[in-house]
């Protein structure tokens, strides 16, 4: 973070919802992916403060919000309920990655009211392919027994972030803190039940009519280009913007590159 700042903490049907608050302006919402919390957001926090207000979000179970047992529908309503919490009676910008991007997609379309535009950044609609879900599932086995530690951090870093990156101590230092943070246990629970068993959003596409802005990566990235576009192609005002080399914790992994594409995204809608 840019700041030391007590939380604001919202009361949510998935518990404690903690939302660190930055600048003033147009609110705009930051929802973090599965293996980090809200401060995976450091990096990009002080190129996009400029005429916002930016409500970064620790998403239920992580950084300093509620730890409890619950599924999608709490999550979705505790979305709500921070959008209408912090919109002050007009419409949100939601930028998210990965969890957070898919949670952005599903409340523009089922409660469009509450969302202006959508920055998703490496946030597949579709269910988890089946050969990924394996994979993922044999880290977390190990993950539950023993933590972010050792070979199992090493595999959660090789996965979620860029080989660059990956060999940048306050970089993997934050990922592997909100790990620690969150524990070995409701961290596995968390990434299996919002990711491993996500469902395919695909359908609601077509329902989103607010601004959308896909943010994928290059072929060897967990979200390349071309699958990007293909979702696009099925909400009436998407596009897709494309980040180098960037991995699924985009904001921690290409701060600058992302940044700058999220930035030109809202140009165009002030334009």
């Amino acid at each position: 973070m840019t700041e030391a700042i007590e939380p604001v903490e919202v009361e949510t049907a998935a518990g404690v919802v903690a939302v660190h608050g930055f600048g003033a302006g147009m609110p705009t919402v930051l929802w973090h992916g599965l293996y980090a919390d809200g401060s995976s957001w450091g990096y990009v926090l002080p190129a996009l403060l400029q005429g916002r207000r930016l409500l970064v979000v620790d998403g239920p179970g992580w950084g300093r919000s509620a730890r409890r047992r619950i599924g999608a529908v709490e999550v979705l309503d505790a979305a709500r309920t921070v959008a209408r919490t912090f919109g002050a009676g007009s419409a949100v910008d939601w930028v998210g990655a990965g969890w957070g991007g898919r949670l952005g997609l599903e409340l523009a379309a089922r409660s469009p009211a509450l969302v202006r535009s959508i920055v998703a950044a490496m946030a597949d609609p579709a269910a988890m392919p089946q050969e990924e879900r394996r994979r993922v599932r044999r880290t977390l086995r190990r993950l539950q027994v023993v933590g972010p530690i050792g070979s199992v951090g090493r595999a959660i870093v090789a996965d979620q972030l860029s080989p660059g990156s990956g060999t940048e101590p306050q970089t993997v230092g934050s990922l592997l803190d909100a790990l620690l943070l969150a524990g070995r246990l409701h961290a596995a629970r968390s990434v299996t039940r919002f990711d491993v068993h996500r469902p395919d959003l695909t359908g609601l596409l077509p329902s989103i009519t607010a601004p959308l802005l896909l943010v994928a990566g290059d072929a060897a990235s967990p979200w390349p280009e071309p699958r990007a576009a293909a979702a696009a192609a099925l909400a009436p005002f998407a596009r897709v913007a494309v980040v180098a080399e960037a991995r699924a914790q985009i904001a921690l992994d290409r701060p600058e590159a992302f940044t700058r594409v999220i930035r030109e995204f809202w140009s165009g809608l002030e334009g």
